[in-house]
């Protein structure tokens, strides 16, 4: 990548060299969740990938500015488009690959799959396979960082289909009642599962749905890396400060169907070209840099080159990773306490 600076540089300048720094993070951190989840949907049609297969393309500037706003020592939980999430927290392309393989060197071993990795060396508690499972639990992630005395807290994701369930509603209560450090960020991608959201919730302003609660809440242009991080920053200050949970409807979009076996007539074809031509989130943080003048089209073009290296090795790797022995079915079933 380019690099700014020079001794002479005026503090101004040297403000300017780190937001472009950091949008370079950015756009490396969104390419390879985009590049990763591209490739996942080719092995899947391939038959390497058993099971289901949600794919997060459309919507990496979620996930990356969060992580961007909050510490490696916070807790994450998402639901079962999960991984750009395990990406963005850290996790190994290679580890996340052969769990989608079901192969032992996955992250769980073989056994979890697309829906279900774990990882508690990067504070990763899992995608979940459940609508509505991982909300409760993350509520409870954040009692206990309380309960200990910590100031990290937790964000757990879900989408806008799993605000209409009930044990949503109950973590809501729960977590104003007791005000505990646990970032909501609900993933608004318009449709939950192949229902728009306009003939799914009474309330469509989802940010406002914790107000009863008496958890306040925003929404944000979740196509916008930027945005988010801004906002994911103010809400972790929010918690930090003992003033209990907070709300951020992300307004973002999926390209490709709730799941692989999803073909998605239930939207145009019109409507999600419109989307991307002029929304798309890696799009507009490649505009943003080049307009900062912190990286040429070489650059981008070396970076590309060694994101699809990436991928290919961590391909290549599940690959050759053995399938999980059959006496693994007995282990890690149970945690004596």
């Amino acid at each position: 990548m380019a690099k700014l600076g020079g001794k002479q540089k005026s503090s101004a300048a040297k403000v300017g060299s780190a937001k472009g720094e950091q949008l370079l993070a950015h756009y490396h951190d969104m390419l390879l969740i985009r590049r990763f989840e591209e490739q996942a949907g080719k092995i899947y049609g391939m038959g390497l990938i058993g099971g289901f297969c949600h794919l997060y393309i459309g919507q990496e500037a979620v996930v990356v500015g969060m992580q961007a706003a909050i510490s490696n020592d916070d807790a994450v939980i998402t639901s079962y488009r999960d991984h750009g999430h395990m990406l963005a927290c850290g996790m190994e392309p290679r580890g996340v690959m052969a769990e989608l393989m079901g192969r032992a060197d996955g992250y769980s071993k073989g056994k979890g799959g697309s829906m279900h990795m774990f990882s508690s060396e990067k504070n990763f508690f899992g995608g979940h396979g459940i609508v509505g499972a991982q909300v409760p639990i993350g509520t409870g992630i954040g009692f206990a960082l309380k309960y200990m005395g910590t100031e990290r807290l937790c964000v757990t994701y879900l989408g806008d289909g799993a605000v209409n369930q009930g044990q949503v509603a109950e973590a809501f209560n729960m977590a104003g009642l007791w005000r505990l450090p646990v970032i909501y960020v609900i993933e608004n991608n318009r449709y939950g599962m192949g229902t728009s959201i306009d003939r799914a919730s009474a309330m469509t302003d989802l940010s406002q749905r914790g107000v009863g609660y008496g958890i306040q809440g925003e929404q944000v242009d979740g196509m916008d890396v930027s945005a988010v991080k801004k906002a994911g920053s103010a809400a972790a200050a929010h918690c930090r400060a003992g003033k209990g949970p907070y709300i951020l409807e992300m307004m973002t979009y999926r390209y490709r169907g709730h799941s692989m076996s999803d073909p998605a007539g239930y939207r145009s074809r019109e409507e999600v070209i419109q989307v991307r031509d002029e929304q798309d989130p890696i799009d507009n943080v490649r505009n943003a840099i080049l307009k900062a003048k912190v990286a040429s089209e070489d650059d981008f073009k070396r970076t590309e080159a060694e994101i699809r290296a990436v991928v290919a090795d961590s391909v290549e790797f599940a690959q050759a990773s053995p399938e999980p022995d059959a006496s693994e079915l007995w282990t890690d079933v149970l945690e004596d306490a």
